[in-house]
């Protein structure tokens, strides 16, 4: 459209005057108006616009052409088109943009192109490029300023800093103490090994031992079985023997703590040298040369263990495994020891001391029965009178719960028939103990009216009423 206004402007030259906007021109003469001939004829009385409007008419399609070109590129799709006559075609939908919907246009602003995405889709705010598109390493430009050919050649590690003195305790002491809850040897040599202990190295089995002497007897079998496998691995045989001569010399600092520390690290060295970590001289080396009466006593605890062991006695169980994973079998005899020696011996605390050693506080409801039971099968008052006082001691103490105590006396109470097999007295006697039990606040009402009672009749039926009357507890 543009080409055939030029042509036609050029078949019929304009003068310059011609060129203006308005349709007539004239000059203001006397307050009227002239009209110029030169544009203007009359037919039949009508004036006729000749050139000007068509110059007019002209402008205004190249205008708006300008205007659906510029925009072309934007609102491609939409279908606008330009009339002959200049205007947009009806079917065309020519809606104006506001400033919002230009800033949330991802399209070209540059006004070129078919309004597809910026960098092909690779662009734009959380873009990491296309989709697929695998990124080559980057080649090193020899003509760079900064190209360093040294770089070239360097190989990048990870180094890890050797602990101090100070970080060394804050590392490796809860590592130790975690162990004590999961008991996996295999998960403390991954932390350690992930550790630069450099010269700290050789103070992991002294600070595990001293963590140990304050723990449990099941805490000190796991300790001697960390030593025994971080061996080889992270500790070699240097570090523990310069560990255990660390142990002996600190041995008057930890008595503080621990009375009986000398007999516990001389158990940990017979049990070291058993497992073949620590080498038979060591403990000869020392000969003559000990002033400490601390280390002359682990020393001394130590040999005599392992003589005690070519005599058959098994260094290995000295401390004897944990609660939770002895066989309920063991954990009966050893109970029924413990009562035992309690009636020859007499000593409370002991006996209470013996009882948490055994750390089963899930099973006090069997060291019940058993002590009831042996109120039941004896025969004197003695037996009734320091159980009674055992019970009373161990729950006002704590140490056997109020649920575990009531599992125990319930246990007696349905067995009390096949117990009375054995012990026709049986149910006189439990009745005697049941309220004694009851009197010095052991068990509650509830618990004592749940005991069982075997009918007078019968008894004297039996011919044992007599007998029952006579035996006084």
């Amino acid at each position: 459209m543009a080409a055939d206004c030029e042509a036609w402007l050029n078949s019929n030259p304009v003068e310059a005057e011609d060129l203006s906007d308005s349709v007539l021109s004239g000059e203001e003469g006397d307050g009227k108006w002239s009209v110029s001939n030169k544009n203007t004829n009359e037919v039949n009385g009508n004036w006729m616009v000749s050139s000007s409007n068509s110059i007019h008419e002209a402008r205004l399609k190249a205008k708006a052409k300008r205007k659906l070109r510029k925009n072309s590129s934007r609102d491609s799709g939409r279908g606008d088109s330009l009339s002959d006559n200049g205007d947009v075609a009806k079917g065309s939908s020519a809606t104006p943009t506001s400033p919002r919907s230009k800033l949330m246009d991802r399209k070209s602003r540059l006004g070129k192109g078919r309004g597809l995405p910026k960098k092909g889709g690779a662009g734009g705010k959380g873009v990491w490029g296309r989709s697929g598109e695998v990124y080559e390493p980057v080649k090193v430009d020899e003509k760079d300023p900064n190209y360093d050919e040294d770089q070239e050649n360097c190989v990048y590690e990870t180094v890890v800093p050797p602990l101090d003195e100070k970080d060394f305790e804050k590392t490796v002491t809860p590592i130790v103490q975690e162990y004590f809850e999961h008991g996996d040897t295999n998960e403390v040599a991954e932390l350690l090994s992930d550790l630069n202990l450099g010269p700290m190295r050789s103070e992991v089995p002294s600070l595990a031992v001293s963590l140990a002497l304050e723990a449990k007897a099941s805490h000190r079998e796991l300790t001697s079985r960390l030593l025994a496998d971080l061996y080889g691995n992270i500790l070699s045989h240097g570090d523990l023997e310069k560990s255990f001569d660390q142990l002996l010399v600190e041995l008057p600092d930890l008595v503080l703590d621990t009375p009986e520390a000398p007999q516990l690290v001389g158990k940990f060295i017979a049990r070291a040298v058993n497992d073949q970590i620590l080498s038979k001289t060591y403990i000869d080396s020392y000969k003559g040369k000990v002033d400490c009466e601390y280390a002359r006593a682990a020393l001394d605890r130590a040999v005599v263990l392992l003589k005690m062991s070519k005599g058959g006695l098994r260094v290995d169980s000295q401390w004897s495994i944990g609660g939770g994973q002895r066989p309920v079998t063991q954990l009966i005899k050893e109970v029924n020891l413990l009562l035992k020696e309690y009636i020859l011996s007499g000593d409370l605390k002991e006996a209470e001391r013996c009882l948490r050693d055994l750390e089963v506080p899930h099973f006090h409801h069997e060291f019940v029965y058993e002590a009831i039971v042996m109120v039941l099968e004896s025969k004197g008052e003695k037996t009734f009178r320091m159980i009674l006082q055992l019970l009373k001691s161990l729950s006002v103490s704590s140490i056997i719960t109020v649920d575990q105590m009531r599992r125990g006396y319930e246990r007696v109470y349905m067995d009390i028939a096949e117990i009375n097999i054995d012990v026709p007295r049986a149910y006189y006697i439990l009745e005697q103990f049941v309220e004694k039990s009851f009197n010095v606040e052991i068990i509650g009402i509830k618990l004592r009216d749940k005991c069982p009672r075997r009918s007078r009749k019968r008894l004297v039926s039996e011919g044992d009423g007599e007998v029952v009357e006579l035996e006084r507890y």
